[in-house]
């Protein structure tokens, strides 16, 4: 039987309902600032259209937020292994990692999430990003999703015509086999999946195998980042919600507001009306006024005492930005961020000293999402070392790098800048205090003010110990008869 797809869910091994990624669809909208024309009814009683005039407040939302939470000042290490630390940060660095991982994390928090696969090129591993709507859960329940589909389109021409190839790639789980099946479909209409053809229709996947049967894997190959909070529009849905989804209609508010703004100060040029006979230009009439401005405007009559009448009308600029402000406000309250962060509180501009010590709501959310971003993060590395792990996905036959996930867990440790956050001067300036009065270890100190792992600390103190003057008789009798360190 010929395999045939409207839509990607319509397949019966994908479990989720499609209004899902019609949400996904709106998120994608909003984010790309791609919204409706404003339909409006002209003096004349006719309907008309123009476009909306936007302040794409989900862009600069989401961006603040990936950027509060996630820069490539973060450092990932793995305790206890330099080796493993060594050859994980070497494939995060050919991947440009943290500066991808931030774009993407900004597009997650619009959308709800993404994922993350990892994947062999010419004896490499890469990381292949997939955004939302591209990432189609099978059995799952709300914690995990240990299968899923990935969609990768393509648009080609053939015959002068646009052509739309289709390729799902399915992760199961069979016992303890992990099996990857590759599907392409073709289309030439753009709102259709399309039927199935053979990989070797295009190019691009006439290299890649049906299926793909690996042994000895403890989790799957891709890794979901799931936005933090319930899903509250579809409640047994694994998937994420973005900022929109909760926020729609207070996002159309400020989009409302902002355009009725902009129209009214283009409606609000300066108009003077006159008598139709002032502005005849002819060899009685020269030009009374100058040619090149639009400010006056003939009246229906060319009765000289009706003289010159101001039509000019105030803008109103404080009702707006109130208004605006209010809107904005709101926004920042639904989001998670604490209220000034688009726009002015009543105290003004909060410094990152304030935002620290008020425990603000941009702290918290920012801990929420850290939570899923560490989750993520630990996963993906796991996946790379299994990737690596399998030999026959090589050239040569031979694993890229070996690591006993199953009797040895795998310890993540990450190091995120909170530099947003807390005044890395006076930290300092307050750990070197504690330090000195004994309260606070050295391995302590180092790691909270310079971000170093465990192994690094000791590397560290071994440097600080052999540099360290050896004790003089004079001062080890000091020593003895204050119990001291010497220090």
């Amino acid at each position: 039987m010929v395999n045939s797809l409207s839509k990607i869910t319509d397949d019966a091994r994908i479990s989720i309902d499609p209004k899902e990624y019609e949400r996904i669809d709106r998120d994608i909208d909003y984010y790309s600032d791609k919204l409706a024309y404003v339909k409006y009814m002209n003096s004349y009683g006719q309907y008309k259209r123009r476009p909306r005039n936007t302040i794409n407040m989900t862009k600069t939302a989401a961006r603040r937020l990936a950027s509060i939470i996630f820069n490539e000042k973060a450092e990932i290490s793995i305790k206890n292994d330099q080796q493993t630390n060594d050859f994980i940060n070497q494939v995060l660095l050919d991947n440009d990692f943290k500066n991808q991982f931030e774009e993407q994390l900004e597009r997650g928090i619009a959308m709800g999430g993404f994922a993350m696969r990892p994947y062999v090129d010419n004896d490499k591993i890469k990381i292949a990003w997939v955004r939302a709507d591209q990432f189609y859960p099978l059995h799952s329940n709300t914690n995990n999703i240990s299968e899923a589909a990935i969609a990768s389109k393509t648009t080609v021409t053939e015959n002068h015509n646009n052509v739309y190839y289709t390729l799902l790639e399915f992760h199961q789980w069979q016992g303890l086999d992990y099996i990857i099946t590759n599907e392409l479909y073709r289309s030439e209409d753009p709102t259709q999946v399309g039927m199935q053809v053979p990989l070797n229709s295009l190019e691009n996947y006439e290299d890649l195998a049906n299926q793909v049967l690996i042994t000895n894997f403890v989790r799957p190959l891709f890794v979901y980042f799931k936005t933090p909070g319930a899903n509250n529009v579809t409640l047994d849905s694994p998937l994420g919600l973005g900022i929109v989804d909760n926020a729609k209609h207070i996002l159309d508010n400020i989009n409302t507001t902002h355009d009725q703004f902009i129209w009214e100060i283009r409606l609000g040029n300066r108009r003077i009306a006159v008598p139709r006979t002032m502005l005849k230009t002819d060899d009685a009439h020269p030009p009374m006024f100058d040619s090149e401005q639009n400010v006056y405007a003939p009246l229906l009559t060319d009765d000289m005492t009706q003289g010159v009448t101001d039509l000019t009308s105030d803008i109103r600029t404080q009702q707006y930005t109130d208004a605006m402000n209010h809107w904005i406000e709101e926004l920042e309250t639904q989001i998670g961020l604490s209220t000034g962060t688009f726009s002015y509180a009543d105290s003004g501009l909060k410094t990152a000293t304030e935002v620290a010590s008020d425990n603000s709501m941009t702290y918290q959310t920012r801990s929420s999402y850290l939570t899923m971003v560490e989750k993520a993060i630990d996963g993906l590395c796991e996946a790379i070392l299994e990737l690596a792990g399998q030999g026959q996905l090589f050239s040569n036959g031979q694993p890229l790098y070996t690591y006993d996930l199953v009797n040895k867990p795998l310890e993540v440790e990450c190091h995120f800048d909170d530099g947003i956050f807390v005044d890395k001067d006076k930290q300092l300036d307050e750990d070197t205090k504690t330090l000195l009065a004994g309260a606070l270890s050295k391995q302590t100190f180092l790691q909270r003010n310079y971000g170093m792992s465990d192994e690094e600390v000791q590397q560290e103190l071994a440097k600080i110990q052999d540099e360290a003057p050896e004790t003089t008789p004079e001062g080890q009798q000091f020593e003895d008869e204050t119990g001291g360190d010497g220090e």
